[in-house]
């Protein structure tokens, strides 16, 4: 007997609720099981396949062997606060007092969760991009809001900005903007960003923009956070993570910054979701926060180069795809190959090439699921021997 609670709320604002009300699995478990049980290589889920810095590898051994394993501070060990204060200052320009400025949550996801649950009340508005990721949708649902989105179209995957501005009312609680983006990879500019501020200022909407893919930047494209803009400071609240830069997505090490006060009402709920998480994660991430300006140079081209492998691979398949500037994936259009539906394209990929990736409607609804029906995202954040092998794989769908 399934009964029914906040869970139905979840469930549909993530879009898995099925024609019978019962809980679906999300597009990324299926994909993984289908790439388990064919032996595909698994494009579908964007996490890495190498380790990331030796330097943070060895500091999480040596918390572990100093006995850091018990529970940290409720707002984060004080070295992981001050790199991350550290970070923001360094990169951005942005001052922020760890002591109470800064949020260390169980990756960035619960920051999101934690934030979206303090300040949504019932029928509240947060608007997004469209495609986003899918934990948004949920997460708004869960808080009781209303998910609102501008669309964002293949091939340049920017929103336009009288769009954008038009969408952000009175009704509007919470703007959440994800840049870098995923899943398409584009980086908003300068430009739509002040387009943001100036409408949430004007409707004392909060500003929350997820930038964990901030050091992944791919091109010459720049990322500005939010916060450093004009009018901005007051209402926005940053959330970042260690995991995707240092190829750490397991141990859930992700923070929020912005003023004391936002934040306050953020740690309110956090500590009764998680209360704290990762003790001998939370000092490695503060080491890898520091390193060198050569070491994110280093990741950033490391990803690069498999982008541009699997995006070569993806071109020489016959498949039209986009070059993205930042993150973890590439998304191609598979009406190339025949497939009006993304998503049959992907449950034969595995047979056709022995590759595994995901619709990119699974990221939308109604129209924009429509709009977006041949899409299909591949992760490139893998070894260049595994990228290679997915490209000569997919090389095989080139109609002859």
């Amino acid at each position: 007997m399934t009964r029914s609670g906040p869970w139905r709320r979840a469930a549909a604002g993530a879009g898995l609720l099925t024609a019978d009300g019962l809980p679906g699995s999300t597009i990324f478990a299926e994909m993984s099981a289908l790439a388990a049980a064919t032996g595909a290589i698994n494009l579908g889920q964007g996490f890495p396949d190498t380790d990331g810095p030796r330097e943070v590898l060895d500091a999480a051994r040596d918390a572990i062997a100093a006995g850091l394993n018990q529970y940290p501070p409720g707002r984060g060990t004080a070295s992981l606060r001050e790199a991350i204060a550290r970070h923001q200052r360094r990169w951005y320009g942005l001052e922020v007092d760890p002591d109470t400025e800064v949020l260390v949550t169980a990756g960035a996801t619960e920051a999101l969760a934690a934030v979206l649950l303090a300040f949504v009340d019932d029928g509240d508005e947060v608007l997004t991009l469209e495609p986003a990721y899918d934990a948004y949708g949920a997460l708004i649902a869960l808080a009781g809001g209303v998910h609102r989105t501008v669309p964002v179209d293949w091939p340049s995957f920017t929103p336009d900005a009288d769009r954008l501005r038009d969408a952000i009312t009175d009704r509007t609680r919470i703007v959440l903007l994800n840049s870098p983006h995923n899943p398409t990879g584009a980086v908003l500019d300068e430009a739509l960003l002040r387009v943001v501020v100036e409408a949430a200022e004007r409707h004392d909407a909060l500003i929350v923009t997820d930038e964990v893919y901030e050091h992944l930047l791919l091109d010459a494209v720049p990322h500005v956070p939010a916060a450093t803009l004009p009018g901005a400071r007051d209402r926005t609240i940053t959330i970042s993570s260690g995991g995707k830069t240092f190829s750490t997505t397991g141990w859930k090490i992700g923070w929020l910054s912005g003023p004391a006060e936002l934040v306050s009402a953020a740690l309110a709920v956090k500590q009764f979701l998680t209360y704290v998480n990762g003790a001998p994660f939370q000092p490695a991430i503060a080491v890898g926060l520091d390193l060198p300006d050569a070491v994110f140079r280093r990741i950033a081209a490391d990803l690069r180069a498999g982008r541009d492998l699997l995006v070569a691979g993806l071109a020489a398949a016959g498949l039209p795809v986009s070059s993205p500037s930042a993150g973890y994936f590439a998304i191609a259009d598979g009406a190339a190959l025949g497939f009006a539906d993304g998503a049959e394209l992907c449950r034969r990929l595995p047979d056709l090439a022995g590759v595994v990736a995901v619709p990119v409607s699974a990221f939308c609804r109604g129209e924009q699921a429509e709009r977006m029906r041949s899409l299909i995202r591949f992760a490139y954040c893998k070894s260049p021997a595994v990228l290679a092998e997915a490209s000569t794989r997919l090389a095989a769908l080139r109609p002859r």
